[in-house]
């Protein structure tokens, strides 16, 4: 019997909500039970009245404000918790149709994907600026490049999901998850692809995004984050060796003017050489320890990931007795 929860984290959106909930289907094909979860993410109005009013099952309220990725971390903990065998995340403002729930969890019901991300047509929407549209497509194309994945739309919330992807996923970032989660699937070789899906007017102005450059400069900072925590000695050994070949070069050059006696209006070349050489030396050697502290990482990920399969085996012995 599969149950799919489709879990919408809020903040303060008293007036928005009611819009997302009467939207969303009760009943999707090849899904045995649909219900519903919202993360209160220590909302200041009456967001979580207003979903216990609209039967929501699941409620998760967060005693204080903690952004976007960690109310969407809550909100799969406990989708998990409930017994969700697919879960669905959408936004709280009505970005996304509904309607294209079905098409999101689809793949995965034909055990085509393991996660789903939905391509919204940024082309032919409106509200998006050109220059939006343009960063868009950038970001998209350099998490491609990141992820070794084809997902046209990083940065799009909606997004359907397995119970075993959920259990494989970890977010490190406080801002954001979608990138993140995209290129750690990709890293994990687990099965990830997109589907095309439509999007709805805008009811209010986005919450994350609060001035474009603001943005521009997190998830920046969020890519850097990423490259450097999934790909770290390509992070430092790259720019190591760099450093320690110019030092060597330079190394040469003072010898050849050393040996040529004309070294003495040189020393500068000589301790520009000596600090190149050992940046270079220790970038390699930081580069060596963090992929050796990344492999560690999966390891421990990996035994989390086992050790939840069997605390649900175990808990399901419990109910069967």
């Amino acid at each position: 019997m599969a149950k799919l929860i489709i879990q919408v984290p809020c903040f303060n959106e008293e007036e928005s909500l009611p819009v997302t909930l009467s939207a969303l289907p009760r009943s999707v094909e090849g899904v045995d039970r649909v219900e519903w979860l919202v993360v209160d993410d220590g909302s200041e109005d009456r967001t979580a009245d207003v979903a216990r009013e609209h039967g929501v099952e699941h409620i998760v309220r967060l005693p204080r404000h903690q952004g976007l990725a960690r109310a969407f971390v809550a909100g799969l903990d406990a989708a998990l918790r409930a017994g969700a065998d697919v879960i669905v995340n959408t936004d709280a403002d009505n970005q996304y149709r509904a309607d294209d729930i079905g098409a999101l969890v689809a793949p995965i019901l034909a055990n085509e994907a393991e996660i789903v991300v939905g391509a919204r047509p940024i082309d032919r929407t409106s509200h998006f600026s050109p220059l939006k549209k343009s960063l868009q497509r950038i970001g998209s194309r350099v998490v491609r490049k990141l992820s070794a994945t084809d997902i046209p739309d990083a940065p799009s919330g909606f997004r359907a999901m397995s119970r075993d992807a959920a259990q494989r996923l970890n977010v490190f970032n406080d801002y954001s998850y979608t990138l993140e989660t995209i290129i750690q699937a990709g890293r994990k070789g687990m099965a990830i692809t997109s589907v095309p899906v439509r999007t709805n007017p805008d009811l209010r102005p986005s919450r994350l995004i609060g001035s474009l450059g603001a943005y521009l400069r997190q998830q920046v900072l969020t890519l850097f984050r990423i490259f450097m925590t999934y790909r770290p000695l390509f992070f430092f050994a790259v720019p190591g060796v760099i450093a320690f070949t110019l030092g060597f070069l330079l190394g040469v050059r003072f010898v050849y003017f050393y040996v040529t006696g004309t070294g003495a209006g040189h020393v500068q070349s000589l301790i520009l050489a000596a600090i190149l050489l050992g940046v270079g030396a220790l970038l390699v050697l930081v580069g060596l320890l963090a992929d050796l502290i990344a492999v560690n990482r999966k390891l421990l990920e990996r035994v989390d990931w086992r050790l939840q399969k069997v605390e649900e085996r175990v808990s399901g012995q419990g109910r069967d007795d």
